[in-house]
């Protein structure tokens, strides 16, 4: 064998071992109108459940669901996912094109699914490098609980969100568990989560650990999520923790009416929240509606590795940014006094309400008049009281308490408008191969 020859095979040897896992990625099909789960789970010939297509897939392998609503095998209500897969939805009938406009793929359990399961909608494993999800509508607003009348403004569909143990009679408690979650322990690695629209979830919209790479967040919705859209924390360790875990990029996402944990509306209710052991690119978002804050930044991250440039801001009931310099220390910041921060970059920041932003004009005034009161009702001299006192009781009165509004859902169809409806700034229209 010549040098050459031999030379040219270990190259292709070479190619084969680093390039082998692309080179040899499947697709596998998923349609909930035309497929069976008999299938092969080819484009003639697809899968009808997402769950079967990433039991038969492997790491790197493409799944491309066709528009429809999807439940889980069974209506049990969630998605497990150990593999590194590249999830693509909102396809046409035949997979020619993809529209999340015109074939919406979404993912939105019912509330009896609460009976079975009481997950995440999406939990991945440890293997994350490679991961994509990619035109998807996650929505809870069919799982969660909510009142038919307290907390419920003119004209919305429901009242106020319910949280366990309350619940509609006849109904299961609302899951309040993430749409999309990472555990900590997942190796980190490449990741894009892009083109989707996460609505109504009872715990966050996307919240997982990022041990190393890059996590780009590009191009989505949020709307109407408890406690918070995106929080993303680093998990490489206290050794690494002088150059950080790795990078999160979140740009381009309308972020809205993020709620507080409880009805008090006291306690979170965040766009984004900066984490720490992790560098931020925050940029070119539309950031406005949060009960707490636009951005929250009271971890104790570095500030030379945060980045926050380009976005809008508009209506944050709190702050735009709050922010913890030191211990014991916060400041709810506005726009106009982030000139003052000692961040890598933070320029060109506006404060502007966005006039030709898509919104539910009702949910919008409803939430911007959401209030919560409390009233005592005490009488220590009343016979009740008297009599108590007589035996040696405490003394007691009744506290009631009143919602205006409280994570009430807001519509998926409506929210697809969010789409585009701000040039260069926020989810922008988009129509994927």
């Amino acid at each position: 064998m010549g040098v050459k020859k031999f030379i040219l095979i270990i190259v292709v040897i070479v190619l084969i071992l680093s390039f082998g896992f692309s080179l040899h990625a499947k697709d596998f099909y998923v349609s909930k109108t035309t497929g069976k789960n008999s299938n092969p789970g080819t484009r003639d010939k697809p899968y009808k459940n997402i769950d079967k297509a990433i039991k038969s897939a492997q790491s790197g392998d493409r799944v491309h669901v066709a528009a429809g609503i999807y439940s889980g095998t069974f209506d049990i209500g969630y998605l497990e996912c150990k593999k590194a897969l590249i999830f693509l939805g909102s396809y046409a009938a035949d997979f020619s094109s993809r529209d999340i406009m015109k074939h919406t793929t979404i993912f939105q359990p019912g509330n009896k699914s609460g009976a079975r399961s009481r997950k995440a909608l999406l939990r991945f494993g440890t293997e994350v490098d490679g991961l994509v999800v990619d035109g998807f509508v996650f929505d809870m607003g069919m799982r969660n609980s909510y009142s038919a009348s307290e907390g419920k403004p003119q004209g919305l569909d429901t009242g106020m969100l319910l949280l366990p143990p309350k619940k509609m009679k006849g109904q299961n408690a609302t899951v309040t568990e993430t749409c999309i979650s990472i555990p900590g322990s997942a190796g980190g690695g490449e990741i894009q989560i892009r083109n989707n629209m996460f609505l109504n979830g009872a715990k966050f919209a996307i919240q997982g650990g990022h041990r190393q790479g890059t996590m780009k967040i590009i191009n989505n919705v949020f709307v109407a999520n408890r406690m918070g859209a995106i929080e993303i924390y680093g998990t490489c360790g206290s050794r690494k923790s002088a150059t950080g875990c790795g990078e999160v990029e979140i740009a381009y996402n309308t972020i809205l009416f993020s709620w507080s944990r409880t009805k008090e509306m006291t306690d979170m209710g965040y766009g984004i929240r900066i984490m720490t052991r992790l560098k931020y690119n925050i940029h070119h978002n539309l950031i406005g509606g949060n009960v707490l804050a636009g951005v929250d930044h009271s971890r104790f991250n570095k500030d030379e590795w945060i980045k926050m440039d380009h976005n809008i801001f508009f209506a944050n009931k709190s702050a735009d940014l709050q922010y913890s310099p030191a211990s014991n220390t916060r400041l709810d910041l506005r726009v106009n006094q982030f000139e003052d921060l000692e961040f890598a970059s933070c320029t060109g920041n506006k404060s502007e309400i966005p006039k030709s932003l898509a919104l539910d004009k009702e949910y919008l005034s409803g939430f911007l008049n959401a209030r919560y009161s409390e009233q005592a009702d005490y009488d220590p001299n009343s016979p009740v009281n008297q009599w108590r006192e007589a035996w040696g009781l405490n003394k007691q009165g009744k506290l009631s308490s009143k919602t205006t509004m409280y994570g009430n859902r807001y519509d998926w169809k409506g929210a697809l408008r969010l789409f585009g409806s701000v040039a260069g700034y926020g989810a922008q229209s988009f129509k994927g191969n």
